[in-house]
């Protein structure tokens, strides 16, 4: 891959799992694009109403939670086939068809008649999956690449009111490889991703590997000359993906992936588990009347934590069969009653999502400060965290860390002595953990940069410079 040091024009697109970002390099040099009510960084999100009408990015996400809260869901069966019982035959001789009753027969009561809408995130995780070609929205089959189409659109947009797109060469970015385990996964998801494209009217478009994006951006921002070899450590919110690329006289090639299903959603659910289900009746006794003696068994908290850890579904908690125990238990002595009543309020008033936040900005400070103090008022809950108990809390997640680094080493055939710039880049890795982890297998060659655009510049230097690929035909 030859590099140019005086690139053209070019816009580059960085569709993210979570988050999505474009960026154009010209004339007055590069940038970032804003994408959503002038921000650069919008969330990877469609909203589908029952009318099919589609919202995207935070505007989705805000639409979703405030059509949820506080709203009693109710599931009816769904059905799954019909039966039929004979009640009466015909006599031998009789060419009258036998007299039978058909019913319908129900499954277990799945569907939520009263679901105002449906929201999807995440739906890049499944582009290189042949087997997932449709998702059902309200009785209708959607394409998976139909469902990707209004982010894309609106990207365009705002591209469009930047006075972009027009005659300028677009390059968008993909894993390494897509997640699955199918031969043909990298194909398949290349091959949605651009038909998706192409529906929202975008120019055709170019492909570059996102981590080969990131070192990129690193080369054209540090002016770097000669020859070395780069360690690239994308660290986001929804994965870790790592590459070893040597580069010399303005070419560069791939040595090396390695990656991980694993980035900073991970880490806020460990927050919440460990911080908010002791706060919100984890441990506590239930007890009430039976029929004989009182039942005392333990309060089953196992049956809400799946929900409350993922704040898209968090709301289907607001039904009778799992506010009725909480209520019951609101009625006790304190402390306990406290705990359920802040269980209560995150049920009923569909607050996983703005906790979720509080926490993820509490994780933010404490790159910049030893100790946080987490304020959640609607739950009439405050939280202090310092550094030292959040490092502890995350040890699983910082063991898997340094074990991807080691396999895009190992896959390399490199010891890290033979790195000569390490590049970090995604909000996670700005954890004083994660870059002290670093430090220690690389010392000083640890460089942050342009931790959330990064991608997005270097795929737009791809796009000026023609580095691109040609989608699969």
């Amino acid at each position: 891959m030859r590099l140019s040091r005086t690139p053209g024009p070019g816009l580059g697109l960085d569709f993210g799992t979570s988050n999505s970002l474009a960026a154009r390099v010209d004339g007055e040099g590069l940038r970032p694009l804003p994408l959503e009510g002038g921000e650069v960084i919008m969330p990877t999100a469609t909203y589908l109403d029952r009318d099919f009408k589609s919202t995207i990015g935070q505007a989705a996400i805000d639409a979703y939670i405030e059509d949820n809260r506080g709203r009693t869901v109710e599931l009816i069966p769904e059905v799954i086939g019909k039966s039929s019982l004979l009640t009466q035959e015909g006599a031998a001789q009789s060419r009258a068809a036998p007299e039978t009753l058909t019913q319908d027969v129900y499954g277990p009561a799945v569907e939520d008649a009263g679901l105002p809408g449906r929201l999807f995130r995440g739906l890049k995780r499944l582009l290189g999956d042949p087997e997932t070609r449709r998702l059902m929205v309200f009785g209708q089959p959607y394409r998976l690449v139909a469902l990707i189409v209004p982010v894309l659109l609106g990207i365009r947009r705002a591209m469009e009111a930047e006075g972009a797109v027009a005659n300028m060469p677009l390059c968008v970015g993909h894993p390494v490889h897509f997640e699955g385990r199918h031969a043909h996964r990298d194909r398949t998801g290349l091959t949605r991703l651009e038909e998706a494209c192409r529906y929202a009217g975008l120019p055709p478009i170019t492909f570059y590997p996102e981590p080969l994006a990131a070192t990129l951006a690193w080369l054209h921002r540090a002016e770097a000359g000669g020859q070395g070899t780069a360690l690239t450590v994308d660290f986001g919110g929804g994965t870790l993906d790592l590459c070893v690329v040597r580069f010399a006289d303005q070419a560069m090639d791939i040595l090396s992936t390695a990656g991980a299903a694993l980035g900073g959603d991970h880490l806020d659910q460990k927050l919440f588990e460990t911080l908010l289900f002791p706060a919100l009746g984890e441990g506590e006794r239930w007890r009430r009347a039976g029929d004989e003696r009182e039942i005392d068994t333990p309060f089953p908290f196992n049956r809400y934590a799946p929900f409350l850890l993922n704040w898209s579904i968090a709301y289907t908690l607001n039904q009778n069969q799992f506010r009725a125990p909480v209520m019951d238990l609101m009625a006790r002595p304190e402390p306990s009653a406290r705990k359920f009543r802040r269980l209560y309020s995150l049920i009923t008033q569909n607050l996983a999502y703005e906790t979720f936040a509080a926490l993820r900005e509490g994780k933010r400070q404490l790159s910049e400060k030893a100790s946080v103090s987490m304020d959640l008022p609607e739950l009439d809950l405050s939280l202090t965290l310092d550094r030292p108990r959040f490092e502890q809390l995350i040890a699983p997640e910082l063991e898997r860390f340094d074990a991807a680094v080691q396999e895009a080493l190992d896959r390399a055939g490199l010891p890290p002595e033979a790195i000569d710039v390490v590049i970090t880049t995604g909000g996670s890795s700005l954890i004083p953990a994660v870059q002290a982890r670093l430090q220690l297998r690389f010392g000083d060659r640890l460089v942050s940069h342009d931790p959330f655009a990064s991608v997005a510049s270097g795929l737009a230097l791809a796009a000026a410079q023609g580095l691109g690929t040609a989608p699969p035909r």
